[in-house]
């Protein structure tokens, strides 16, 4: 695969947030309403499409326990099938509660519904108390050591220094700025502020093209990978390619998400990836200079 720049995602790719991220979703819902999802149910809203926000998936999963309190909506599956026919993301989510509900037990589920409570619980379960202090500006619900120091780096030196002597270097994440910066001051990937997008960056997020095609523009590229380990990501590759008559544009899969093992092979392929790896470290073997 011929390349001039490579654009990385953060979480699934540089770090592992099974117990960081994915861990204060599901605790997070149980904190507020005493029960919660899975953790391997998060991969399942993940592949509906349209949450790269990991609040919104919160607050998602969350509607999905306050439904099954009104009706037998137990069935994560169909939930989450009928959030990727709509589209998917949390505005497919409502849609999908207000149609399995009646419209008392509708008023009850959105009453209960509580998404700046979920957002500040995740937060301090994230950060961490004195993180909570530094980013958000203010006091936490609880004391909280932060989930975001449990999070193992997934790749090294070498492979960051060979895919940056080799290709413009950029990043395209849905995390918060600080968060981000944090996650690539541990990982030693220094990047000007012009080569990342954020979610701060960002208003439309993920599979948006907007960011990637930016990128590809300030890099003067021709040939993009963009490596991911969701399918949203994938999707963000597909559009750009879509939508820039002038450029290339390679979803390249990395099985260190929550996609993995043939099934994530198969997943990714499937949903317009053109290469997939086990992991980033195998990015610059991938990859030829264009």
């Amino acid at each position: 695969m011929q390349v001039d720049a490579v654009v990385l995602d953060i979480d699934g790719v540089l770090v592992d947030v099974a117990d960081s991220y994915r861990r204060a979703i599901v605790e997070s819902i149980d904190r507020v309403y005493g029960d919660t999802i899975e953790k391997p149910a998060v991969q399942q809203f993940k592949d509906a499409g349209g949450f790269n926000n990991d609040w919104e998936l919160t607050y998602a999963a969350a509607l999905f326990v306050l439904a099954g309190r009104e009706s037998a909506v137990s069935d994560l599956a169909a939930f989450t099938d009928a959030i990727a026919e709509r589209g998917g993301g949390l505005d497919a989510a409502e849609a999908v509660v207000r149609d399995l509900l009646d419209e008392p037990a509708e008023n009850r589920v959105f009453s209960a519904w509580d998404r700046e409570q979920l957002r500040d619980v995740f937060q301090t379960l994230y950060l961490g108390t004195d993180l909570y202090r530094d980013i958000e500006g203010g006091e936490p619900p609880f004391d909280a050591p932060g989930y975001i120091h449990d999070e193992p780096l997934l790749v090294d030196d070498e492979t960051l220094s060979a895919l940056q002597d080799r290709f413009a270097v950029g990043v395209v994440t849905g995390r918060p700025a600080a968060e981000a910066d944090i996650a690539l001051e541990r990982v030693g990937l220094d990047l000007p502020a012009e080569h990342r997008f954020t979610m701060d960056d960002w208003e439309e997020g993920k599979p948006h093209p907007a960011a990637l095609r930016t990128l590809a523009e300030r890099f003067d590229a021709e040939r993009v990978a963009f490596a991911g380990d969701t399918l949203d990501d994938m999707a963000t590759a597909v559009n750009a390619d879509e939508a820039d008559d002038d450029r290339v544009y390679y979803g390249v899969g990395v099985l260190t998400g929550g996609l993995t093992g043939d099934a994530g092979r198969r997943t990714f392929a499937n949903n317009g990836a053109s290469a997939v790896i086990e992991s980033v470290t195998d990015l610059p073997e991938l990859l030829d200079a264009a």
